[in-house]
């Protein structure tokens, strides 16, 4: 696999403390589907540059770990960036699949190296994104992923630029809000949280990236970036960067 490694510590570098922050959000997300199933879920933040993109991306390898098949689905119509990270082309992608629907008979799913691990990329940038996740076809796309992996991750733009998240929040099983540690203002958060309950979206926690080293923990783990976890149910810290 050809994508940004650095930013998949997942892979290149399993033993690490960042990696096993990964783990225990992935143990954390399993059980806030106990009550109702997940199959689909968001990742969003309040603004950009906040982690959420190489959380969810992370995320997807230490699920595909478990033997699970996980597809990510870049759903950010406006500043893509999954093809990126996991070394892909994007001359074809979910937009295709939108604007074509017989697109599904051969859909642009592409393998990553990992796996049990997919990806959906955004495909070419759509002149009225918004529209594009608002409209029927979307609702269909959605239905149809859900049947293509045991979980389907949503890479979305952030909750408080613009109104393509609050809408695919509604269709989907859940959302994470990443926050990114000495960034998100308090103010952005409460917006988000309070954009995300006006459409009744099922928050399942939040993760907090771009955590600073513990050096306990960074010993225990033979000097690897360390992490720390705050709290407990689903949220959970992870040494995260990008976007």
């Amino acid at each position: 696999m050809s994508g940004d490694l650095k930013s998949l510590v997942t892979l290149s570098d399993p033993n690490s403390a960042a990696s096993e922050a990964y783990r225990a959000l992935r143990t954390n997300l399993a059980f806030a589907g106990l009550d109702r199933p997940l199959r689909t879920v968001m990742f969003t933040s309040p603004g950009p540059d906040e982690g959420k993109s190489t959380v969810l991306a992370n995320l997807a390898v230490s699920l595909a770990q478990t033997e699970r098949r996980v597809l990510v689905v870049d759903a950010d119509l406006r500043r893509p960036c999954q093809h990126e990270v996991f070394g892909l082309a994007n001359d074809s992608g979910l937009t295709t699949l939108l604007s074509d629907p017989s697109a599904r008979t051969r859909p642009p799913i592409r393998e990553t190296g990992v796996a049990g691990l997919t990806v959906l990329t955004s495909g070419p940038l759509a002149a009225r994104p918004a529209d594009m996740v608002a409209s029927k076809r979307m609702e269909e796309a959605i239905a149809w992923l859900a049947e293509q992996a045991d979980l389907v991750l949503f890479d979305s733009p952030p909750i408080n630029a613009v109104a393509d998240a609050a809408v695919l929040a509604t269709r989907l099983d859940g959302v994470l809000l990443v926050v990114r540690e000495r960034r998100t203002q308090r103010e952005a958060v409460r917006q988000a949280m309070a954009s995300l309950a006006r459409v009744n979206a099922r928050v399942l926690g939040a993760v907090l990236s771009g955590v600073s080293p513990d050096r306990a923990m960074a010993r225990y783990y033979e000097g690897a970036p360390a992490l720390s976890r705050r709290g407990s149910g689903s949220e959970a810290g992870a040494g995260a960067g990008g976007r």
